[in-house]
């Protein structure tokens, strides 16, 4: 079949062509007005895509993962929204609901969720092309009611999503106020049981710098030294003291006592000589200088002894000193290694303390962080174009639906015209004569109609031309 037998049966077929249009189109008009009138509103949120928690400021890395926005659209259309807004509507305590329920499934299941199906049915979710933005639409009679449901979608899904994210915390904080009671717990007992050793032991300060002990047992260390240099110098000077030239020592020449005792001798002796030139042996005032003279030389020899004695009994005492101070530094040696060994093992229980403190502050810190994120109310979706009732219908569209029609019933003319012809078929022109009856050509007599004229009846088999082939 060419294009020029196609255009021929068109022609032949135009009033099968022309009814299947004309019926489609008045079909469609007529059903299109019957139809009930569907209104839809719409509802627009939009997505924080920062990252950033805004109540900790935490990162967020969940959210710059590609299938967030695919995910927050399933939290969106999800069964759980429908029956948040299902209660926050207050839909399954009408009684008109109640009964197309029981006439719909036979009061079978729940209405709760047979209501939340429905809503599901006729809601729509559209993300918006490379934002954050998502189109929430809900189709309905009544164009309030699919506003007020548009809105409660939005609404409930926000909810949602904060209640997601903070139940997770609730649960996580409560775990950690167990773990903080139990870790409390050990930190008090490492405490006493650190307290009670230190009691046990004696031991005030862990720092052996700041322990009485070991400041006593360096205090001792500083007089046994002092004591020894001062022993060493009075042994010496002792030694002086037990020679035969001990009158010469340094203690007895710079004596004070010996010094006057040695002014007063050198008077005597020189008025002793003055008497002696004056006066003779016998003489009275010479004899009392004589005995004055010998008196004073007795008091300095004994004054004499008696200082170098008393340097040898200084070594004695410095001796006997620096025993005692050794005694004594030996048994604060003891006391303090006693005292170390026992700090060793405190060491251990103030680790256990330490530990048991940086356990309890960690596990504090991260409660304090769950219950402020477990109580937060924010949210990082916001809504953007809150829904407002339609005042024009969404559905039908007579004019799309007209037009629609227009193509769909010409295509079918076309299919039933095509249809009539193949189960039908007829000579249109000398090519189907060639192409049915298989014989050639010899000639066309190309027939006009004539113009109808009124009360004039042409004759319809008079030749117009003959045409030879």
């Amino acid at each position: 079949m060419n294009f020029a037998q196609f255009l021929l049966i068109l022609k032949a077929r135009k009033r099968i062509i022309l009814m299947t249009l004309l019926v489609t189109v008045v079909t469609t008009l007529v059903v299109s007005l019957l139809l009930p009138k569907s209104y839809k509103a719409s509802t627009s949120v939009v997505i924080n895509y920062k990252g950033v928690d805004p109540l900790t400021g935490v990162m967020m890395p969940g959210q710059l993962m590609p299938g967030y926005m695919a995910t927050q659209i399933d939290i969106l259309s999800s069964k759980n929204v429908a029956l948040r807004v299902v209660e926050a509507l207050h839909l399954a305590n009408n009684p008109a609901v109640r009964q197309q329920f029981a006439e719909a499934t036979g009061g079978k299941g729940r209405v709760e969720d047979w209501l939340a199906e429905a809503l599901m049915k006729r809601l729509e979710v559209n993300p918006s092309r490379e934002s954050s933005v998502i189109e929430v639409s809900f189709k309905g009679s009544d164009p309030n009611f699919a506003a007020n449901v548009a809105n409660t979608f939005a609404d409930e899904y926000q909810k949602l999503n904060v209640a997601l994210k903070t139940e997770p915390m609730k649960k996580a904080s409560s775990y950690f106020n167990e773990q903080t009671k139990q870790l409390r717990d050990n930190l008090e007992t490492a405490q006493s049981k650190l307290s009670k050793y230190q009691q046990d032991h004696g031991i005030v300060n862990v720092d052996s710098r700041l322990d009485v002990e070991t400041t006593r047992l360096n205090d001792l260390s500083v007089q046994l030294v002092g004591v020894q240099s001062q022993l060493a110098e009075a042994q010496s000077r002792g030694n002086m003291a037990r020679g035969a030239n001990y009158a010469e020592m340094p203690d007895v020449t710079q004596s004070p006592l010996i010094q006057n005792l040695k002014s007063n001798l050198a008077q005597a002796e020189s008025k002793l000589a003055e008497a002696g030139a004056r006066l003779g042996r016998n003489h009275p005032l010479y004899q009392s200088q004589s005995a004055e003279v010998a008196r004073l030389r007795s008091e300095l020899a004994t004054q004499t002894r008696v200082t170098s004695n008393s340097v040898s009994n200084n070594a004695s005492i410095l001796g006997a000193r620096e025993a005692v101070l050794k005694e004594a530094l030996a048994e604060q040696k003891t006391k303090v290694l006693a005292l170390n060994r026992a700090r060793d093992e405190m060491n251990v229980l103030v680790k256990d303390v330490e530990s048991a403190q940086h356990a309890f502050d960690a596990a504090t810190q991260r409660q304090s962080q769950t219950r402020l994120e477990g109580s937060s109310d924010q949210s990082d979706i916001a809504i953007l174009n809150p829904a407002t009732a339609p005042t024009e219908p969404s559905s039908p569209r007579i004019l799309l639906n007209t037009v629609l029609s227009v193509f769909l019933g010409g295509m079918l003319g076309l299919g039933l015209a095509l249809l009539a012809e193949m189960l039908d078929r007829r000579v249109r022109s000398e090519g189907d004569l060639v192409e049915i009856a298989q014989v050639p050509v010899l000639g066309v007599i190309d027939w006009t109609p004539p113009t109808r004229r009124r009360f004039h009846l042409p004759n319809p088999l008079t030749p117009r031309r003959l045409r030879l082939q």
